[in-house]
């Protein structure tokens, strides 16, 4: 049987030869499409969350972008000055040179007046408070005719009176009446519930909110904005007297949040 060979076959050889080529230039094209479009030259943001400006602006000097900021809010257990938030997002994928809009935490409190909620049922006091950029604080029974009615407000361990400034986010303490009759609340079931949320469902069943842990998945402020609620102090439907404190535990484990 003849041995077959390719130089007896010089169109079939430059067939094969044109296909190897073929597949060669697609390959070199491919590479140097990597080489020269965005994605191999992409950076990874960091989280400039909580750092300051110094910080945040040698951070983004070394990485090769650049930091743009955008706006300021004023939030009152966040350190002045330091990252809010940012735009795009920890963990993007962006280019070289690339703007990182930033929202600081302004290093000038905002200052708000009170209103009086002498008179007003707690949740109309709860009300009246949030939409003057305040909230809650403790609640205080005191032996009255009237239960959840609003005796006195204070801040700080003292009477305050209404159009007093104070900073925005702070909290306005409530003497509240009690009946001797009516003493007693169910606490509420707050499992799942960011802190904002479970504090606000705790306040509305005039309960106050007790120690509140957050575990080691927990890790900076974003992530504690982020966290919810695994574990209650009191277990929910338990009925307790009014005033009573509600210990929480927060996590953003998902396994505990199951």
């Amino acid at each position: 049987m003849a041995k077959f060979s390719l130089k007896d076959k010089p169109l079939l050889r430059n067939f094969i030869w044109g296909i190897v080529f073929v597949i060669a230039m697609v390959l070199v094209l491919q590479l140097l499409l990597a080489l020269f479009t965005r994605h191999n030259r992409e950076l990874t943001v960091p989280d400039f969350t909580a750092l300051d400006m110094p910080q945040v602006e040698h951070m983004a000097q070394v990485m090769n972008l650049r930091i743009e900021v955008a706006d300021s809010v004023f939030v009152k257990h966040l350190p002045l000055g330091v990252v809010f938030s940012q735009n795009p997002p920890a963990g993007s994928r962006v280019k070289k040179n690339r703007r990182i809009f930033v929202t600081i935490n302004s290093r000038v409190p905002r200052m708000v007046s009170v209103p009086s909620v002498i008179g007003y049922s707690l949740r109309q006091a709860s009300a009246e408070l949030s939409a003057a950029g305040l909230g809650v604080g403790r609640l205080n029974y005191v032996s009255d005719i009237a239960t959840n009615n609003v005796l006195r407000q204070q801040y700080k361990g003292r009477d305050i009176a209404a159009g007093s400034k104070v900073e925005t986010e702070s909290r306005i303490d409530l003497v509240l009446g009690l009946n001797s009759s009516d003493n007693t609340t169910d606490v509420p079931n707050v499992h799942g519930f960011t802190y904002t949320d479970a504090a606000s469902n705790i306040i509305e069943n005039s309960l106050n909110v007790g120690r509140v842990r957050y575990d080691d998945s927990v890790r900076n402020y974003v992530d504690s904005l982020h966290a919810v609620v695994y574990s209650q102090t009191p277990a929910s439907a338990t009925t307790v007297p009014m005033g009573r404190s509600v210990d929480i535990w927060l996590t953003v484990n998902p396994e505990k949040i199951k």
